[in-house]
């Protein structure tokens, strides 16, 4: 029989006690250490992904690409890089009821119709709760297999002996190994059954989806070794009162992590949006101040979306800063370059901004909109609703150039915007088109050519 021992593991980052204490050494969180029974080192063996222990020349090997494989449905692929990778390991995170189970019953069962047959592990659902699910939103198929089980070991043994074109286990958190004394859900049940599913993945070429929980910081519960070992790792974002739903990837060992697919909850499901800029403006307003449409890229992929600012009077007490949407530092930059080198005053007022759907935006080209939003509310002047603006802002208040300036103002172009405002550089390599663009070097010139003043 295996010797076991006690050790004291922290819950939020995997660090490893000597004995229990209040706070953690290494990520300073309070009441996460929990005590857990394993199995000795030296007392057992894990299985090897190799199938050849022998060094093996770089050279050697046929080196052509993996052949991949559609999910059945395109905005998944296109975060994914172009479809499934055989022996990929890919991890599905989200908020509760977000809609990740859907999503992956959804694929699996087009994946079975396409590819061959598909297995299922619900480690949350019976049986009949999670083909209830599936009825409702149209998953139900012979080559789709459904197994309930949370024990890796009991996996491992359904698996073999039969060919799975994929394999979705929902969710790798409520799965255990009884290698391990540990309850399903601690750093080591979750390190040690993501391993499994490794091991699975890798030596019989069966790509693997792992559904995770999040923390309520938004992070994928358990240890960050979790992310670390997967090949693939995708968020499910959203407002759980909304539709929209975003699918982002943040690592992708065999594409770029800069994709995004857009999709809608329906009664009957997830619904890819084909169109994602023509959803995001459906709602836009006219004529009022504060609102400015950046076109925005994700990946390889266009998005007109609506940056919204509302600056309040002035009052007494800290002014209020709150953004949704966009990285609240690179907002307070520029602030600070509006105040600094446009003369506009915002110190004593509360400022609040929002990128309108639900969608998040990271690059920088967003500034110009920001600054011109912002100038907008502040003196009550709505910008044209024509109007398009992206551009980089330096400290200086200079308007620094973007990449894809191109897709930006065609896309733009598409939905009826005449005119763009954009960084001087970004221009020479539109000087052939006929678009109405505008072309600054500075954040002044911007904000008066989209204003007007």
């Amino acid at each position: 029989m295996a010797k076991t021992k006690t050790r004291y593991v922290c819950q939020a980052c995997g660090a490893v006690h000597a004995k229990w204490a209040g706070q953690c050494s290494e990520c300073q969180e309070w009441n996460q250490i929990a005590e857990e029974e394993h199995i000795a080192s030296g007392t057992h063996e894990r299985p090897s992904i190799a199938s050849t222990t022998k060094p093996l020349a770089i050279t050697e090997g046929s080196g052509t690409p993996l052949d991949r494989f559609s999910t059945g449905v395109a905005e998944f692929d296109r975060v994914l890089g172009g479809g499934v990778v055989p022996g990929s390991l890919t991890l599905i995170g989200g908020d509760p009821g977000i809609g990740k189970s859907t999503l992956m019953l959804q694929a699996s069962r087009a994946v079975a119709a396409n590819e061959g047959s598909v297995l299922y592990v619900s480690g949350e659902e019976s049986f009949d709760q999670a083909r209830l699910r599936a009825g409702r939103i149209g998953a139900i198929g012979d080559d789709l297999f459904l197994l309930t089980e949370t024990c890796v070991e009991k996996v491992r043994e359904a698996i073999s002996g039969k060919r799975y074109s994929l394999i979705v286990v929902d969710s790798i958190q409520s799965m255990y190994t009884n290698q391990l004394a540990a309850v399903p859900g601690s750093v080591g049940q979750v390190r040690d059954c993501a391993n499994a599913f490794l091991t699975i993945a890798k030596s019989t070429g069966v790509p693997v989806m792992l559904v995770g929980h999040v923390t309520k910081d938004g992070s994928i519960a358990g240890p960050r070794l979790l992310e670390h070992l997967v090949d693939t790792v995708l968020y499910f974002e959203g407002e759980e009162r909304q539709a929209l739903r975003i699918l982002r990837g943040v690592k992708n060992r065999f594409g770029s992590t800069h994709e995004v697919g857009v999709f809608e909850m329906t009664e009957s499901g997830l619904v890819e949006v084909a169109n994602p800029s023509a959803l995001f403006l459906n709602e836009r307003p006219e004529g009022v101040s504060g609102s400015v449409v950046i076109p925005s890229v994700e990946g390889t992929r266009p998005l007109l979306v609506e940056l919204q600012a509302l600056v309040g009077e002035p009052a007494a007490g800290s002014p209020r800063r709150t953004v949704a949407g966009l990285n609240p530092n690179r907002v307070a930059l520029v602030i600070a370059v509006l105040e600094r080198r446009a003369g506009l005053h915002f110190g004593d007022r509360d400022i609040f901004v929002n990128v309108a759907g639900g969608i998040r935006i990271d690059e920088p080209a967003a500034d110009i909109a920001v600054a011109i939003a912002l100038a907008s509310s502040l003196l009550d002047a709505p910008a044209a609703p024509s109007l398009a603006a992206f551009g980089e802002i330096g400290l200086a208040g200079e308007v620094r150039a973007v990449n894809r300036a191109r897709a930006r103002v065609t896309e733009a172009e598409k939905f009826g915007f005449r005119q763009c405002i954009l960084p001087k550089t970004s221009a020479a390599e539109l000087e052939h088109t006929d678009s109405g663009i505008i072309p600054v070097t500075r954040v002044s010139q911007a904000i008066d050519a989209a204003l007007e003043r």
